[in-house]
């Protein structure tokens, strides 16, 4: 928001002159103004375009003057000139909480520390303590907020962000005086990862907000900045959530603008400029006379411009404006469209519930069909199916399908990848699956072509009919193996097989740009929440977020097709018996 990034240029400027120890009067001026801009509720472009910065309390013509240039240009020279004259990293200092400009002074000339890790290291080290009016419990304190800040940069999983922002938005609705609350950003595009969460409320002011945040959420929130049009709190595990404010006729608009993503709000704005228009986040306007056409729905913002309106999901400027104007958006894959599960574990490997409890959870679920795919033995630490155990697993299924008809149990193999490219099972025992799929685990550091040769070679194989996450990454943990993709698009394509696009959270994989090159190919793909439990089944909704970000249809995806469609393409495996689908 153009306004809170101004508000920062003036805390910034305050704080720059602090450092130089200028006048105290220069110093409250700016850190006035940025309170005064703060409390606006009009759009600062709006004021400053019509000439009227100087009206705001505070602004006079020199902070205007600045104000004018940040907006013109998108930087501050003026602070930028201070920025040099300022020991290097101090001035970024100062936002450390409890360190403020004199200490960040007093600390660089004392101890000659310029960033954040330095400071740390000198709070670990006993140093900080040393210098006057500091001692040990302000130095404990000041390295919480230091490693606090660290945490709450780091991008975290959707699949852990998700559940956090969905209590919030529940707790809020529930709220006396709050009449709408939504996820935005990140987290309502379903983006993999997510820094920071917002959350968007429609209420008569922010008193309402902040009391609901303080009595009505089921944890205790850190609030650590409180404004008229926005709150930030910490919630558990450090995580930042900033609760914008708005007034309900502006609530379209605003959630369309707070979604995102930057990108695609700037290709609307140039549509909007293009028919006369001017959008932000307060409404849809005209340019000649200032009057709103739009705002208080996305739909009639998006129909206002001319177009069909865009899930989030799709908002990253990739195409799906000019999809949009020329009514070409596909129809996405919706999490009702799913009939089952590919991929499950049970503790016949490493899964924590029975074959018959994950069974009769994926039917409650409204599922027509389980695969239970525990793992081959080549993984050890999962313990997976011998020959004794694989067995007594296919008795147990055969029995079970009896209790459960019509819901279908698959019989089927999360196969190794062994790091010689061979398969864990030989043809003969692989023929007895419902269906098999393989997965590379082992030997992940091996070069490019090594790693791409073994998933050519599954893909290949007769009787596998889906490669499971095919990156191997681990969100945060672990990146893609290196592999050529195109080349694993183009064998699934030509060999008729399923790429997955797993919905385990640390997992998302495909990723939903490669799982997109992919379908434009015309590779179907199969949707797994690779559950080891039976909370674990709910991960299938991710792996539907990833789905729609690839602009998949349903269609395209396995879990969709009809039972005759679905047993036709098991079946089409060379040597196989006819699978469990192909017994309806």
């Amino acid at each position: 928001m153009p306004n809170a990034d101004v508000v920062a240029l003036l805390e910034n400027i305050a704080s720059a002159l602090e450092l130089k120890q200028e006048s105290p009067f220069r110093i409250r001026a700016y850190q006035e103004a940025a309170r005064n801009v703060s409390f606006l509720t009009e759009d600062i472009r709006q004021i400053f375009a019509a000439g009227k910065l100087q009206e705001i309390p505070g602004v006079g013509p020199s902070i205007a003057a600045k104000i004018a240039d940040y907006l013109t240009t998108g930087t501050s020279a003026y602070l930028d000139s201070m920025r040099l004259e300022a020991p290097p990293g101090v001035l970024e200092l100062t936002h450390i909480p409890g360190v403020g400009p004199r200490r960040a002074r007093m600390i660089y000339d004392s101890l000659h520390v310029q960033t954040a890790t330095e400071l740390a290291d000198a709070c670990r080290q006993g140093r900080l303590r040393t210098l006057k009016g500091l001692g040990e419990t302000t130095e404990a304190s000041i390295l919480k907020e230091i490693e606090r800040l660290a945490e709450r940069s780091r991008r975290i999983p959707l699949g852990m962000a998700l559940p956090l922002a969905e209590r919030i938005v529940s707790s809020l609705r529930a709220f006396s005086g709050i009449e709408l609350a939504e996820t935005a950003g990140s987290v309502r595009r379903w983006k993999e990862t997510v820094g920071d969460l917002d959350v968007l409320v429609a209420a008569e002011d922010a008193a309402i907000v902040q009391d609901a945040l303080v009595h009505g959420l089921p944890f205790s929130p850190e609030i650590i900045a409180s404004g008229p049009t926005k709150i930030t709190f910490l919630a558990p595990g450090a995580h930042q959530v900033d609760v914008r404010v708005v007034p309900k006729s502006s609530w379209g608009a605003a959630l369309q603008y707070f979604t995102g993503s930057k990108a695609h709000n700037i290709a609307l704005r140039e549509r909007a400029l293009a028919r006369g228009l001017k959008l932000n986040e307060y409404g849809l306007f005209e340019v000649d006379t200032g009057s709103r056409v739009a705002g208080r729905t996305e739909e009639e913002i998006y129909e206002r411009l001319d177009l069909a309106w865009i899930p989030p999901e799709l908002r990253e400027d990739a195409g799906e404006v000019e999809a949009a104007g020329a009514g070409r958006l596909p129809r996405l894959l919706e999490s009702s469209d799913v009939r089952g599960d590919f991929h499950s574990h049970t503790t016949y490997s490493d899964g924590e519930a029975g074959i018959e409890a994950m069974a009769r959870a994926a039917k409650a679920l409204g599922y027509e069909f389980l695969a239970i795919t525990d793992h081959s033995p080549g993984l050890g630490i999962t313990h997976g199916l011998d020959l004794a155990k694989l067995a007594r697993q296919r008795q147990e299924i055969a029995a079970l399908r009896l209790v459960l008809a019509p819901f279908e149990i698959l019989h089927g193999i999360e196969l190794e990848i062994r790091a010689s490219g061979e398969l864990d099972f030989p043809a003969d025992i692989l023929a007895g699956f419902d269906i098999v799929t393989a997965s590379l685990h082992v030997a992940t550091r091996q070069e490019s072509r090594r790693i791409t040769a073994r998933l050519l070679r599954a893909l290949a194989h007769p009787l596998v009919r889906i490669l499971n996450h095919p990156s191997g990454r681990l969100l945060g943990t672990r990146p893609p193996y290196a592999f050529d993709l195109d080349q694993v698009i183009e064998a699934a394509r030509q060999h008729g097989k399923a790429l997955e696009i797993n919905g385990s959270y640390l997992r998302l994989d495909l990723p939903d740009l490669s799982a997109r090159r992919a379908g434009d190919q015309g590779v179907v793909f199969s949707l797994g929440s690779d559950a080891h439990s039976i909370e674990g089944l709910g991960a299938m909704r991710l792996a539907v977020a990833v789905a729609r970000r690839a602009w998949l249809k349903p269609e395209q995806v396995l879990n969709t097709w009809p039972a005759d469609r679905l047993a036709a393409f098991i079946s089409s495996r060379q040597l196989a018996a006819p699978g469990a689908l192909g017994r309806r």
